[in-house]
């Protein structure tokens, strides 16, 4: 990744999966990382953790925001998603779903990624090269297959998200991008080989690689450049 010595990044949901694999591969050695996560992170690499639960959005943003303070930030990924019980299964309920369930939901997915963002724009502002990527889902675009109604609220909501602070930041140069993403191979260890992975799995799930493959690819674009959108459904993946 060209020029990305010292950066400071700002990743959530770094426990485990794409979140721990983005905090792992992403950036240089020399790179600071603040890493957002409820449950304590295993990395292989040093990070400033800041444990907060973003299911409360008002206390957890003001304290992201008191760790970082005016420091200049270079990349912000918002990597959260939660579901329904029992969603993506043939058990799924819309109508057993309670109240607080769906408001925890869009707390985590929603909530919390507007207020973080409005908490550090300043600091985005600072970087002459930064970059604000949202992990979507193909449960945001249009005539997917789900019945997941909350959690594809949310995934369309921040589509929402990214085209409006786009067009608010352009001025800034601070690139916005969303990953639409599809199902992605469970939680691998980060050594096992692409080849493993695809064999394992049938070819039927999208390695995490190809995701921080993306990632690399957005931040390695210029100011001049504006990455709105990427679909990256599975092959094998009908829902769409």
């Amino acid at each position: 990744m060209p020029s990305s010595i010292n950066k400071t990044f700002l990743i959530h949901g770094i426990s485990y999966g794409l979140g721990k694999a983005l905090a792992t591969l992403v950036p240089n050695d020399d790179d600071l990382i603040y890493g957002i996560s409820r449950s304590t992170p295993q990395l292989p690499r040093q990070i400033e953790w800041i444990q907060t639960d973003l299911a409360y959005p008002v206390q957890a943003c003001k304290k992201i925001k008191d760790v970082i303070g005016d420091k200049a930030l270079d990349v912000f990924i918002y990597n959260v998603g939660v579901w329904e019980q029992d969603a993506f299964t043939h058990d799924y309920d819309f109508s057993s779903i309670s109240a607080l369930e769906i408001q925890t939901i869009i707390n985590t997915n929603i909530t919390s990624c507007i207020l973080s963002i409005q908490s550090i724009l300043e600091n985005l502002k600072k970087s002459d090269h930064a970059k604000v990527i949202l992990i979507g889902s193909t449960w945001g675009l249009d005539n997917h297959n789900g019945k997941e109604i909350v959690f594809s609220a949310t995934k369309f909501a921040l589509r929402g998200i990214s085209h409006a602070l786009r067009e608010l930041v352009r001025k800034d140069r601070i690139g916005v991008t969303v990953l639409n993403l599809g199902y992605l191979v469970p939680d691998f260890d980060l050594d096992t080989t692409i080849e493993s992975v695809l064999e394992e799995t049938d070819e039927s799930l999208i390695p995490v690689s190809d995701v921080v493959a993306a990632v690399h690819f957005v931040l390695n674009t210029s100011r001049a450049s504006c990455v709105k959108e990427i679909m990256m459904p599975a092959m094998q993946d009908t829902n769409i």
